[in-house]
């Protein structure tokens, strides 16, 4: 007796071994037959976002959507039962969100925000004993920060263009201002110069030769009469020579060339 309860010990004990690994196998098993599938890969802010589960069951009890490291009350978004009048039941965590659940354990995030980030869990009760877990990672980013490899260059491009175009435009103004400024005081001095500049001497003249100026005489000059060739036609015309003395022109002759004594030829009378 001793010995077949012994052996019925140890069968009790294999038994319930052999039951544990199944159940962790299962459990294993479950989990990785669930998948989740994002779409799109990237969301996008104010896009809608379906997260899709591949690999459910025909049949299951409900299916429950958590948001957060933990499954508990706390962190559930929803409860979707099938095959009742209002299946979808919202949890605690659905908050101001707007999900759609469907009867493949699917659900639909509409115009999701950076704040719906995190981690994303279903579970699939099969029965009391077996339920079917999945999960996945969401990251909503800024529509504006879509693809910032891309933007960058072009930016950076954008703004080194304007920098150097406004350089160029500085450049060229400041040398316009110059130019008008040198050209402007080289013309002062070139009208002044001209004001002040001494007449040209002809071409047989020396640089060191005597400049005379030519004034009016206030006595009336006669030239000689052996220089009569070469007068200047800008003076006045010679005086004619003086009459010969004659009996009829002796008395013009008195006038013109009067005695300096005249004192000295007075004859007293008798």
């Amino acid at each position: 007796m001793e010995i077949s309860m012994g052996i019925q010990g140890c069968f009790s004990k294999s038994l319930l071994l052999s039951a544990s690994i199944l159940v962790l196998w299962m459990l294993q098993s479950s989990q990785a037959a669930l998948h989740i599938q994002k779409i799109p890969e990237q969301p996008q802010k104010n896009r809608d976002l379906l997260l899709s589960v591949q690999g459910v069951p025909d049949t299951f009890q409900d299916i429950n959507w958590y948001l957060g490291e933990e499954t508990y009350g706390g962190t559930r978004l929803f409860t979707y039962i099938p095959g009742i009048q209002r299946p979808q039941r919202d949890g605690s965590a659905m908050g101001q969100r707007d999900i759609v659940g469907f009867p493949n354990g699917s659900m639909l995030l509409r115009r999701a925000q950076p704040t719906d980030s995190g981690t994303y869990q279903v579970a699939i009760t099969i029965n009391s004993d077996w339920t079917m877990k999945a999960k996945t990672e969401v990251q909503v980013a800024e529509r504006n920060k879509e693809l910032p490899s891309t933007h960058l260059p072009t930016n950076a491009g954008i703004l080194a263009a304007t920098i150097i175009g406004s350089l160029t435009a500085g450049a060229l103004l400041i040398s316009c201002i110059a130019y008008l400024l040198v050209t402007r005081n080289w013309r002062g001095q070139s009208h002044r110069m001209a004001t002040t500049k001494k007449p040209e001497l002809g071409p047989g003249h020396d640089a060191d030769d005597n400049i005379y100026e030519v004034m009016p005489s206030p006595i009336l000059l006669v030239s000689p009469i052996s220089d009569s060739g070469s007068t200047n036609p800008a003076l006045p015309l010679p005086v004619p020579p003086p009459l010969e003395a004659g009996p009829e022109n002796h008395q013009y002759q008195d006038l013109l060339n009067p005695d300096p004594a005249p004192y000295c030829q007075l004859v007293p009378t008798s």
